[in-house]
């Protein structure tokens, strides 16, 4: 296969992750019509996002085995059918209680983009190639937080909270017709997986056991935490804080998600001259320093609005290195079980994710004090698995 054939496959399997975030960020302009629509209140709309990330996270892990039994193609392509559908179900959704469901239902076909494009980059890749392409990869997941929130609130505005659900589902049908018309298969059927509930289990004891997955999925897990605790915090800090309007807020969140972006197309130029290893260790400490500076900045009160913006920007910039190394690092050791592994991969980051938002919420104290704590937190655990993940190497 040659590089053009692989860069169109990057794409898709880009477009096929990104369909996680934008199922997440389109929506959340919608959280008052949904309220009024479904006469109910933004606190219990917010379950939609939480039984979100339970289908998510139970998704993927179901997801995994069969990728290694079925191949590639035919599991994504049945995810995105699932997905079609439940994103119909959320237009007609009579009552919260039903979009709560469906929205599970939502998050269970849309795992496969998360799984199933870091399984087929690593049936293509080997070494630093897995980091370079995932950079690519998450570069178009990065575009999601730029342009998903004005969309959604542009479609509320317009058409209606329901649009935006028939919006995503004509989307996922877009991917589907690229994944079935230009996606070969790049795992052939492994009838020897077993799906026994009790095979399943011995199959991820042996992945948990690889000493460089675990080390490698916490700091990439906790990387995802300091940017899930800006996601959830955000809000809130730039509109009921800053006094930034829903519009205002919109560019801003769009903005800072182009820092990840940036971060991701620099990170596969820095991949030729240095290793995943090393980047995590150098960008990881940038990071560190930037959370700990909006901590102890918002704590004492001594940030300027201006200063607060760039230490955010910088510090979702790392993201953009974080995410992509510590993955491939995390997958880098296996072959056989590689659906499994991601799989495995990316049910604990959606459990960092989930704990990091949750944390955000429990410390809230009408300031901008729990977001930055959780990020400053995340930053330096993320920096000390990375460390830690180093020095294993170097023990053999």
């Amino acid at each position: 296969m040659d590089q053009r054939s692989r860069s169109l496959i990057v794409v898709i399997v880009g477009a096929l992750a990104a369909i996680g975030p934008f199922s997440v960020d389109m929506y959340l302009p919608g959280f008052p019509a949904i309220a009024r629509d479904l006469k109910t209140d933004v606190a219990t709309v917010e379950y939609t996002l939480t039984s979100y990330f339970i289908g998510f996270s139970l998704g993927q892990l179901m997801l995994g085995p069969i990728l290694d039994r079925y191949g590639r193609k035919r599991p994504l392509m049945a995810g995105l059918f699932v997905y079609i559908a439940a994103a119909i179900g959320c237009v007609f959704s009579p009552t919260i209680h039903y979009l709560i469901a469906l929205r599970l239902a939502l998050a269970m076909g849309c795992c496969v983009g998360m799984v199933g494009s870091s399984t087929v980059v690593r049936d293509l890749f080997t070494g630093r190639e897995v980091a370079r392409a995932l950079s690519m990869m998450m570069t178009i997941f990065g575009v999601a937080p730029v342009v998903a929130p004005s969309i959604g609130g542009l479609v509320v505005a317009t058409l209606g909270w329901r649009a935006i659900f028939a919006v995503l589902g004509a989307i996922a049908f877009l991917v589907l017709i690229a994944v079935k018309s230009a996606l070969p298969e790049t795992r052939e059927p492994d009838t020897a997986v077993s799906l026994k509930p009790n095979r399943v289990a011995r199959g991820y004891l042996q992945v948990f056991k690889e000493r460089t997955f675990v080390i490698y999925v916490l700091a990439s897990g906790l990387g995802s935490g300091g940017l899930f605790a800006y996601i959830t915090g955000s809000a809130f800090v730039y509109m009921s804080l800053f006094g930034f309007s829903a519009a205002q807020y919109a560019w801003i969140f769009g903005g800072n998600g182009l820092a990840i972006v940036i971060g991701n197309q620099i990170n596969r130029a820095v991949l030729k001259k240095w290793d995943s290893a090393r980047i995590l260790l150098v960008v990881g400490t940038i990071q560190s320093t930037m959370g700990i500076l909006l901590f102890v900045g918002t704590l004492l009160g001594l940030l300027p609005t201006v200063v607060f913006f760039l230490l955010v920007f910088l510090f979702l910039f790392c993201s953009g290195f974080i995410g992509s190394n510590a993955g491939a690092l995390a997958i880098l050791p296996f072959s056989r079980n590689v659906g499994s592994a991601s799989a495995l991969m990316g049910s604990m980051l959606m459990v960092s994710a989930a704990l990091a938002s949750w944390l955000v919420g429990y410390l809230d104290n009408g300031t901008a004090v729990p977001m930055t704590l959780v990020m400053a937190l995340c930053a330096l655990a993320s920096l000390m698995f990375s460390v830690r993940g180093k020095l294993a190497s170097a023990q053999g």
